[in-house]
């Protein structure tokens, strides 16, 4: 099991990527620890086990490529961030078959992917 991963974002972008993750998706946020805390970011928790954390990045540019992926109910959330107005860009079926999925981008423009279960 994963405890967690991390995605990055400039300096005074926590309320971004709050809308995102609590927001559009739902996740609880999750209290940092004092001394972390001083640091920025924010993190949550994973509805099936692990958490997010997003830490600040000094000279932050956006994941593109690199990305987390979160199996969940995958037609809930796409209709989640198409409300939101996030983009939702489904996957080639016939790359990983019987594996419907898609991607989209957080509040910073992080790449994020959603799968089925």
């Amino acid at each position: 099991m994963i405890h967690h991963v991390q995605v990055a974002c400039p300096a005074g972008a926590e309320d971004e990527q709050r809308a995102f993750y609590s927001g559009v998706l739902g996740w609880v946020e999750l209290p940092k620890p004092p001394l972390l805390a001083a640091r920025g970011g924010c993190w949550f928790e994973v509805p099936g086990g692990g958490e997010v954390h997003v830490g600040v990045e000094e000279d932050f540019r956006p994941a593109r490529k690199a990305h987390p992926a979160f199996v969940v109910d995958v037609d809930e959330v796409a209709e989640a961030v198409a409300a939101a107005g996030h983009p939702v860009v489904w996957a080639d079926p016939a790359e990983i078959p019987g594996r419907r999925r898609f991607h989209t981008f957080d509040g910073v423009g992080n790449r994020v992917e959603f799968l089925a279960g």
